[in-house]
C-alpha cells in the first residue's frame, strides 16, 4: 500500500509536535521519573518517548500498589513495549500516543526494553521501573 503525500504530512506534523513538546522538557526531567503515589490506589500518567535507541524516561520510580498509565509516543518508528515480568507489551506506531495500563503490586525492579528490531543500537533500548 502506497503512503500518500496528505498520509506523509499529517504523520510529519504529528512528529514536529511531538519533537517541540520534548525540546521544551527539561533534560533531567528526560531520563528519570519519580512518581511516589502517596495512596495505594492512586493511578498516575507518565509520558514515555520512545525513539532509537531509547526511551525518555528510561527509568521511573513508582511506590508499590500504583497503576501507571503509560502514554507512549514513538518519534521514528514502530517501536514495542514489552515489560516481560508484568506479560504487557504494546506496539508504538510513530506519531500516536498509545496507552498501556499497567498495576505495580510488589516492590522490585520490572525491565522495558523494545521488542520490534529498530537498527544497530535496538538491544541497549530498554529501562526499569523501580518500585519501592
Amino acid at each position: 500500500m502506497a503512503v500518500t503525500f496528505a498520509q506523509r504530512r499529517r504523520w510529519l506534523k504529528g512528529a514536529a509536535a511531538v519533537a517541540a513538546a520534548v525540546a521544551a522538557a527539561p533534560i533531567a526531567a528526560l531520563f528519570t521519573a519519580s512518581v511516589l503515589a502517596a495512596d495505594s490506589a492512586d493511578e498516575v500518567t507518565i509520558k514515555v518517548i520512545a525513539k532509537r535507541f531509547q526511551y525518555e524516561p528510561n527509568e521511573i520510580k513508582l511506590k508499590a500498589g500504583t497503576i501507571a498509565v503509560l502514554e507512549i509516543t514513538s518519534l521514528d518508528f514502530v517501536h514495542g513495549m514489552n515489560i516481560p515480568d508484568l506479560k504487557t507489551r504494546a506496539d508504538l506506531p510513530p506519531g500516536r500516543v498509545t496507552k498501556v495500563r499497567v498495576k505495580f503490586d510488589r516492590p522490585g525492579e520490572y525491565a522495558f526494553l523494545c521488542d520490534n528490531f529498530c537498527g544497530d543500537g535496538h538491544e541497549e533500548m530498554s529501562g526499569k521501573f523501580v518500585v519501592v
